[in-house]
């Protein structure tokens, strides 16, 4: 007999940074991409509300051990002012990428060198 299958999650809760200096990427994220500050911990933590989940940074010792970047996708409408806004909060612009009839994704490399990539999808019925 078969052990019954886990219920999938819910949601996706949290996605975090591990951040070298969190204060500064915090700057980042908020000027580039203008997440919405939820919650902060002084310098140790910065916690954004996007969607029905949440994005932070967190310096290295609260994070879990051994922990580096990662990428994080965001959903967006569109790309209108983001390779500036980019631009001018410290990070860079690798290119773009369209997927057909699924989207294109702008790929970044934020001032820590993480990488994070917007999506948008294609309008209904593109192909």
């Amino acid at each position: 007999m078969s052990a019954a299958q886990p219920a999938a999650p819910r949601r996706l809760q949290n996605v975090y940074v591990a951040a070298k200096q969190p204060r500064q990427l915090h700057a980042f994220y908020a000027s580039a991409l203008g997440l919405p500050l939820k919650f902060n911990d002084g310098d140790r933590w910065f916690q954004y509300g996007v969607g029905n989940t949440n994005v932070s940074l967190a310096c290295l010792e609260e994070a879990a051990p051994a922990a580096s970047g990662l990428v994080m996708v965001f959903e967006v409408d569109d790309f209108d002012g983001a390779q500036e806004r980019i631009a001018d909060a410290g990070g860079e612009v690798l290119g773009m990428r369209d997927m057909g009839g699924h989207g294109m994704v702008l790929s970044l490399r934020d001032p820590e060198g993480n990488i994070v990539q917007l999506f948008r999808r294609s309008p209904p019925g593109a192909t």
